[in-house]
């Protein structure tokens, strides 16, 4: 049902005698200012994140549902239907009280993607007057029942004074016969910086196990929830690509056969002096965790980032750039070598340098670390021919993506290994026992006289 201005379903001047012939509404021309911001996730560095909700369930429902975000103290944001927030101002009033935020979600909660334009800015407008009638609040967002949006949205978006349309970084569905630890481990992957998580009042059958599992994934990692909008009021703007200083270091090069390239496995130095690096790519569990370590010991690292993780999840990777370490090209995708020709291969380069580029806002350290660290003579001319001269290989690897190591297994081939100038080879990746092994394995190396540089200041002191 789409309830237009005529209807008067509040009252007021607009319902007439019942024998007056109302005048004919004239469309909503198309406006034509700046569209409303289209936000998914804000960029921030920040540990925290958003817990919003969509529609209004029955009375029960809801109640049950704020008892439960009271018991973890999570403040949310609720985007209402403007109807029912007509029909049971209470509820809302209650949300309010409870200190969390409502926003807009459509006079009827409908996709509004197949409407015309009048009919997108009536469903905005109506909703933001019925629910500041009901609440005294001023909507600041808007978003469809789907998150979906499209240009005409953003624009009856900024017509109605809406600053943005909020989309999400997840919307979490009902479960379909997963494991508790399937559970956990799917909602560990969206604990992110800047997140926002979305639920539906209406469809989501377990509400009351989501709001735990949520704040169960959010403690581990040590992250908070905030209301929408102090995540997006704290956020910043990211910088288009072409305007970062080194986004065009790396490009296509055909001509690869003499150029020239560095290929280091370990620094030959006489001083105790040796690299920490990372590869690969994980959730902000691991990564966080990783990062946290390192700061408690004061030691910079390197980290080589698969780019189709970092696309997913620009914070983190801001993250790595803001505490110090070097933060380095593991490829896009993670190929094997040799299975890519040399223009896949400058592709996959490329391409995961201009992500990295974006995510951190910065020219990454313009060294390479090939998958598996298996490289040829020809495959090093390709990747320096497109920019990366360094080839930043490791004569230190304890195989830490073997699950079945132990902790203490992993820290004695480090510690065995390990001599002054080597690249020690870490994962970043998730279930390892990685995180276990390094602060003993840094202990150990410490008292053995070894200080810590990245491998940036190694090979360049």
């Amino acid at each position: 049902m789409i309830l237009l201005p005529g209807c008067g379903w509040w009252g007021g001047s607009d319902e007439g005698t019942g024998s007056e012939k109302q005048p004919q509404q004239q469309p909503v021309a198309k406006y034509t200012g700046a569209k409303s911001q289209a936000i998914s996730y804000v960029y921030t560095t920040k540990r925290e994140l958003a817990l919003t909700f969509n529609g209004m369930a029955d009375r029960g429902k809801m109640t049950e549902l704020l008892d439960e975000l009271d018991r973890y103290g999570i403040k949310a944001t609720f985007f209402l239907p403007g109807m029912r927030v007509a029909e049971e101002p209470d509820i809302a009033k209650d949300i309010l009280s409870r200190g969390h935020e409502i926003e807009n979600n459509t006079l009827n909660g409908l996709d509004l993607s197949k409407l015309t334009y009048d009919q997108i800015y009536q469903e905005i407008h109506l909703a933001n007057q019925v629910i500041e009638k009901e609440t005294g609040v001023t909507p600041l967002y808007v978003r469809t029942k789907s998150g979906a949006f499209n240009d005409d949205i953003r624009l009856a978006a900024a017509h109605n004074g809406q600053s943005a349309v909020i989309s999400y970084s997840l919307f979490l569905h009902n479960w379909n016969r997963e494991t508790e630890l399937q559970k956990q481990h799917y909602i560990r992957k969206y604990v992110n910086r800047g997140g926002i998580i979305t639920i539906d009042t209406e469809e989501n059958k377990q509400l009351g196990e989501n709001i735990s599992l949520i704040a169960a994934a959010a403690k581990d990692v040590g992250y908070s929830f905030v209301p929408l909008s102090k995540l997006v009021a704290e956020g910043s703007e990211r910088k288009p690509l072409q305007s970062i200083a080194g986004y065009d270091a790396a490009g296509l090069n055909a001509n690869y056969q003499s150029t020239p390239y560095q290929l280091v496995y370990r620094k030959e130095t006489s001083r105790k002096e040796i690299a920490l690096s990372f590869d690969d790519w994980g959730t902000d569990y691991t990564i966080t965790k990783i990062l946290d370590i390192l700061d408690k010991y004061q030691i910079k690292a390197s980290f080589f980032l698969r780019a189709d993780g970092v696309e997913k999840n620009p914070n983190l990777a801001r993250a790595i750039a803001e505490a110090g370490h070097d933060v380095g090209n593991h490829t896009y995708s993670h190929p094997v070598l040799d299975t890519q020709t040399p223009e896949q291969l400058q592709n996959e380069v490329v391409k995961a340098h201009r992500i990295i580029t974006e995510a951190i806002q910065q020219k990454p350290a313009m060294m390479f670390r090939p998958p598996t660290g298996e490289i040829k003579e020809d495959e090093a001319r390709i990747i320096s021919a497109a920019g990366y001269h360094t080839i930043a290989d490791f004569d230190v690897d304890p195989n830490d993506w073997n699950r079945s190591l132990t902790p203490d297994q992993i820290v004695k081939t480090i510690t065995e290994d390990t001599r002054s100038g080597s690249i020690i080879l870490l994962h970043m990746l998730d279930d390892l026992s990685t995180i276990e092994a390094l602060p003993k394995a840094i202990e150990k190396l410490k008292s053995k006289g070894y200080t810590f540089v990245r491998i940036s200041e190694l090979l360049n002191p």
